[in-house]
């Protein structure tokens, strides 16, 4: 038996797991570990996991059982495991499976796993549940409206008692699909373990997940390989236009798929084929407030037998909604990072799935299928003008005030001479300071009013090499797919958002053609609302294990 000093893991009573990542069994743990726990942090040295309800309920859904759980904690604890963890574990995986969700002739049959448990009855009285459970059969079970099969899970977890969901999926129309693989082309070990973990502890037929990997990864290839392996009609959700486009360039240029197999939905154009691919924005659309969705019933219109939701953090909530509707169909999230500004992400894996696959953004850097990046915050005065009117501005102004200072385009000049080998983003908040920017540096401006043909013409020109320098509004966070930008420059952004700093660095994550490195700077004003909201927004990245090298600017003198 291993010595107790040497063992890998450090567990605390509020269910934070410290795994030491140099361990010899770091590896293999991780994966087990990643079963019935969270990956929060991943720096270098220490990652961090965290037990929680959600988690564990996940780990049963995946077949683990408490004892499986608390023996892996056990063996490899360098201290002894703490008792209030240990009854933590227990209570949570008590409640778990309960109940059932069965499908019988006669439609959904939500019932007690144990026929003498009178659970059902105790539940059916709480406000909460009253109209999900209101058909009672006399047996202490009850009758399930198939349209309330994702509003009776997400209710019930709530309540601590998260059912187990028998009732199958559809299989969905079938589809020609083959993803061919040569000496140039496979998928990636990941992407393959991917794949393959949508499908273990599901019976085999493959059920519904989520899979996080970050920007550059190669997600969509996780999502072609699951199409090309179910081989039914897939609906793909995407968070605009432009990652519409290169899910399709993607699908023709990487399976057997035929153009006239692909549609778009979009608000451009609206063409159902056995593969079709929807924005958010068009799924959320309605007239007015009072109305109903207008695009909706694409969900329910056509046999699919798998949704994919790309960038899955994103997700609008009405769609979220719709999503709790749709149970009966196999279901895939991709994303980046599931942190979600509106706090839903109990809802994600409650109606999308659970985590199936993730793994640490620099494990993927070490192994070169992203690239390295040195982020560095550069400091900065404001001008003492405007630092009289930050002074006198209220909170909200004075964020904006501070992220607008001009000392910020006298620093981007110069870092844009220090890296004029390189292409470079040029990544913004605010349209007058970008406009302000583009007009002073002499580059194009992509903002969401810049027509779509005209943004592929400029990320195409980018590409090639024909544009040194681009820069993008809020538009350019998701889907710019620019594999050789080796710097972002960040001149303002959206107050704390950690999803936001994740999806501008994975701007310069995909691995270069030449192998080199990558650099995201922050442009931030010094002692202001901008610094301490800049504090906020690298939250995410510094627990993924990256380090913010700070650079101190001289006050200079601004024209």
């Amino acid at each position: 038996m291993m010595p107790t000093d040497t063992k890998a893991l450090i567990v605390q009573s509020d269910g934070t797991l410290l795994l030491e990542v140099q361990h010899p069994s770091s590896q293999p743990l991780r994966h087990h570990l990643a079963a019935f726990c969270h990956l929060e942090k991943s720096p270098e040295y220490f990652h961090e996991y965290r037990i929680t309800p959600i988690s564990l309920w996940n780990a049963a859904q995946s077949g683990w059982s408490e004892e499986e759980i608390i023996d892996l904690l056990e063996e490899n604890a360098r201290y002894p495991v703490p008792k209030a963890l240990l009854d933590k574990i227990h209570k949570a995986l008590e409640d778990y499976g309960r109940l059932e969700l069965v499908r019988e002739e006669e439609g959904l049959v939500l019932r007690p796993t144990n026929g003498d448990d009178d659970i059902l009855g105790q539940l059916a009285g709480r406000n909460s549940l009253a109209s999900l459970l209101n058909q009672p059969r006399g047996d202490g079970t009850f009758d399930i409206d198939p349209g309330n099969r994702g509003a009776l899970k997400v209710a019930m977890i709530r309540v601590g008692y998260p059912l187990i969901d028998r009732a199958g999926f559809r299989t969905g129309a079938t589809l020609d699909i083959e993803m061919p693989t040569d000496e140039n082309f496979s998928l990636r070990p990941y992407q393959e373990a991917s794949v393959k973990a949508f499908f273990e502890d599901q019976g085999g037929g493959g059920g519904s997940g989520v899979v996080v990997l970050p920007c550059g990864a190669g997600k969509t290839l996780v999502g072609m390989g699951l199409i090309s392996q179910l081989r039914c009609q897939t609906l793909i959700l995407a968070p605009n236009i432009t990652a519409v486009r290169q899910w399709r360039k993607e699908l023709l240029a990487r399976t057997t798929l035929q153009p006239d197999q692909i549609g778009e939905y979009s608000g451009k154009e609206k063409v159902i084929a056995p593969v079709t691919i929807a924005t958010y924005q068009i799924m959320a659309h309605r007239n007015s407030k009072t109305e109903d969705f207008t695009h909706l019933d694409l969900f329910a219109a056509h046999d699919w037998g798998l949704i994919i939701y790309d960038e899955v953090h994103l997700l609008p909530a009405p769609v979220f909604r719709f999503t709790a509707e749709i149970q009966a169909r196999r279901r895939l999230g991709l994303t980046a990072t599931l942190v979600r500004e509106d706090g839903r992400e109990d809802e994600v894996f409650t109606l999308i799935g659970p985590r199936i696959y993730d793994m640490p953004w620099r494990d993927l850097e070490k192994e070169g299928f992203i690239a390295q990046v040195r982020c560095v915050e550069v400091r900065m005065d404001m001008p003492e003008t405007d630092r009289e009117q930050y002074i006198s501005a209220d909170r909200r102004h004075r964020f904006r005030i501070s992220s607008e200072n001009p000392r910020k385009l006298e620093k981007l000049k110069s870092l844009l001479k220090r890296h004029k080998e390189d292409r470079i983003l040029v990544i913004g908040q605010y349209l007058a300071q970008l406009r302000a920017v583009a007009l002073e540096i002499g580059a194009p401006l992509i903002t969401g009013h810049t027509p779509q043909d005209e943004r592929e013409e400029l990320y195409s020109a980018f590409r090639e090499g024909e544009l040194g320098v681009l820069i993008v509004s809020k538009v350019g966070n998701f889907a710019v797919d620019l594999p050789d930008a080796s710097v972002a420059i960040q001149i303002s952004g959206t107050y704390g958002s950690r999803q936001e700093e994740a999806q501008r660095l994975g701007r310069v994550l995909r691995p270069k053609s030449d192998g080199r490195s990558a650099s995201f700077y922050s442009l931030v004003t010094r002692d202001s609302r901008d610094q301490d909201f800049a504090v906020r927004r690298q939250r995410f990245l510094m627990e993924q294990g990256y380090q913010y090298e700070i650079e101190e600017c001289e006050e200079e003198v601004v024209t």
